[in-house]
């Protein structure tokens, strides 16, 4: 492998990198209650996390029911995003041993990168202020390009803006649209088993991992230096 093209790993965010699910669904109670519908419980959004803010806000509006169905979608997800936006790291965290994982990763060689569904400024605000963004040289959001996963030319997309190739890369992620977008793409996936997704979602992986701290172990497995 060429010097100037080192290996690359590719993070989903929500329920891989990041745990964000407190703030997402404390969000979700403020959007609820403004149109004067129940509130929900964390444990009920965890499932509606993964494939963007729109899927969210009309899972929550589906869930609450008939009291909501005369309610504008996109209104609806404009006024969630205004008001998670400002709130998105009240309590988000990362899971613990990111940090950890990026370093040994950096210092196998590694560039990282990052591509999520959540829309790009929303996702690098979150990095920032988490004192994450300096670990990737890329994010691929979810309006970064045409498409997003489980489209695979998000994840191609995103290895494009990271100046890596998808020989030499590998996706981690807790969704199905992560394992989907690494298929499509034929680049391996790591399944996420500490995040969001459900047990059957990791069909399609490569590997599973238990662990944030199995995958600089894995990368090396997956993608030989």
């Amino acid at each position: 492998m060429p010097a100037s093209l080192p290996r690359l790993a590719v993070f989903d965010m929500d329920g891989t990198l990041i745990d964000s699910l407190p703030d997402l669904a404390a969000c979700a109670n403020r959007l609820l209650s403004h149109y004067g519908l129940p509130p929900i419980d964390s444990e009920q959004v965890r499932p509606m996390i993964g494939d963007g803010v729109s899927a969210l806000v009309s899972r929550l509006l589906a869930h609450a029911g008939a009291p909501a169905a005369g309610i504008d979608r996109a209104e609806a997800t404009t006024r969630y995003m205004a008001d998670y936006t400002p709130h998105s790291t009240d309590l988000s965290r990362p899971f613990p041993g990111t940090v950890g994982m990026l370093e040994s990763l950096r210092a196998s060689g590694w560039h990282m990168a990052v591509c999520t569904n959540k829309p790009v400024a929303a996702a690098r605000h979150i990095l920032r202020v988490l004192d994450l963004e300096h670990w990737f040289v890329a994010v691929g959001g979810g309006d970064s390009f045409s498409v997003r996963k489980p489209d695979p030319r998000h994840l191609l997309g995103t290895i494009e803006l990271a100046r890596g190739n998808p020989k030499h890369a590998f996706m981690t992620g807790d969704h199905h649209n992560d394992m989907a977008t690494a298929d499509g793409a034929h680049v391996p996936a790591i399944f996420a088993r500490w995040g969001y997704g459900r047990p059957e979602m990791e069909a399609g992986a490569t590997v599973g991992a238990d662990s944030i701290s199995d995958i600089a172990y894995l990368a090396g497995e997956l993608v030989p230096a």
